[in-house]
């Protein structure tokens, strides 16, 4: 069975409010994360992500509160990620309405984190997201970054998705530094070669710029595609995303 395609508008929030930069940098406020959460919902969205994007810069936790407050307002599942660092993390996230958790810099920094929340709550509540961008120096030209694709950490792209599928991830969230916030489409090409070695859903991030773009990222092997710019803009509408993969002979809900 051919399982629809995901489309998934995200939430970028610092301290209560959805922003937006280019490659994670001059970040621009973009609006209310319950209320663009509300309105993403209306208009068909699959899913919501909501990513506290300078919760592990500024090493602390997510907001629970607005977690709780966008939960309760939006009736689609809900991934979170930012500042997730122990299982006690998850289970109070998931206590607030949260369906799913992504982590990144904490999985990096200890692996094992990722057997612990599957082991506890399930495959399918973890999310390993990979910000990853090229660096010819990794084998397959593709590094691991964290804080935001602020630092390299100095890990082969394909091989940290690929443990982190072993160990228990039942999702992966490929965000393209390179791309993100660019607008210029998605990076196919990592996303095929990411899709080449893990066995989960894959989620492809970074670059959205027209809903037909969407269109090459599902084609390169994505199960689901996740953008914020082109949603928070007004400029393409979670419809209109639908629309581009059901005329491209793609099954979407």
């Amino acid at each position: 069975m051919t399982l629809a395609v995901r489309v998934i508008p995200c939430l970028d929030v610092d301290r209560g409010r959805v922003v937006k930069g280019v490659k994670f940098e001059n970040l621009q406020d973009a609006g209310d994360p319950v209320e663009l959460a509300a309105l993403y919902g209306a208009q068909g969205a699959d899913e919501i992500t909501f990513l506290d994007v300078t919760a592990t810069v500024d090493d602390r936790s997510t907001t629970y509160d607005l977690v709780r407050h966008t939960a309760e307002n939006v009736f689609i599942p809900l991934t979170v990620g930012g500042g997730i660092r122990t299982v006690s993390d998850v289970g109070r996230l998931l206590e607030s309405g949260a369906d799913k958790i992504s982590v990144n810099s904490a999985a990096i920094s200890n692996p094992s984190l990722i057997d612990d929340i599957a082991a506890h709550f399930g495959s399918q509540i973890c999310v390993v997201s990979v910000d990853a961008k090229r660096d010819a120096e990794q084998p397959s030209g593709f590094v691991v970054t964290t804080h935001g694709g602020r630092t390299s950490a100095g890990i082969d792209a394909l091989a940290w998705a690929a443990q982190a599928c072993e160990r228990g991830a039942g999702e992966v969230l490929l965000n393209s530094i390179d791309a993100d916030g660019t607008k210029d489409g998605f990076d196919v090409e990592m996303i095929r070669a990411i899709r080449a070695v893990v066995n989960v859903p894959l989620v492809a991030s970074g670059g959205a710029g027209k809903a037909s773009d969407t269109v090459a990222a599902v084609e390169a092997g994505a199960d689901a595609v996740l953008a914020a710019s082109i949603f928070h803009h007004d400029k393409v509408s979670v419809g209109e995303v639908k629309a581009a993969l059901s005329q491209a002979g793609v099954i979407v809900r």
